[in-house]
């Protein structure tokens, strides 16, 4: 009989499919457009179209939804780490990269 694992996490994880700018430093200063797989108080799995090294810093901004602030769509500015990096194989060649958040800011209209 298979024994059942408890979920680890402890903060809900969001399902959607929004843009991410990210920036990094992975040999050299990088940005790039990536997209959301899920996002929860504590972490983030976005698609990117090259690997980023395990342990790099990295810094990501996003518009949450009204679906999910409730009220209206709200700008944040995250801080965090790379944790995990998995290839997708296919033709897409995008990998799965999960990142802690460490911080974060909620911005106004006028900040970028």
């Amino acid at each position: 009989m298979a024994e059942s694992h408890p979920e680890k996490r402890s903060t809900r994880r969001f399902a959607l499919r929004l843009p991410v700018a990210v920036s990094y430093s992975d040999n050299g200063s990088r940005e790039k457009s990536a997209q959301t797989r899920d996002v929860s108080a504590r972490g983030i799995c976005f698609y990117v179209d090259e690997a980023i090294s395990t342990g790099s810093p990295i810094e990501f901004t996003l518009t949450l939804p009204p679906e999910i602030t409730l009220t209206e769509a709200i700008r944040v500015r995250c801080k965090g780490k790379v944790v995990r990096v998995e290839g997708m194989g296919g033709a897409a060649g995008k990998m799965a990269v999960a990142a802690v958040i460490d911080e974060y800011e909620f911005l106004s209209e006028t900040q970028s």
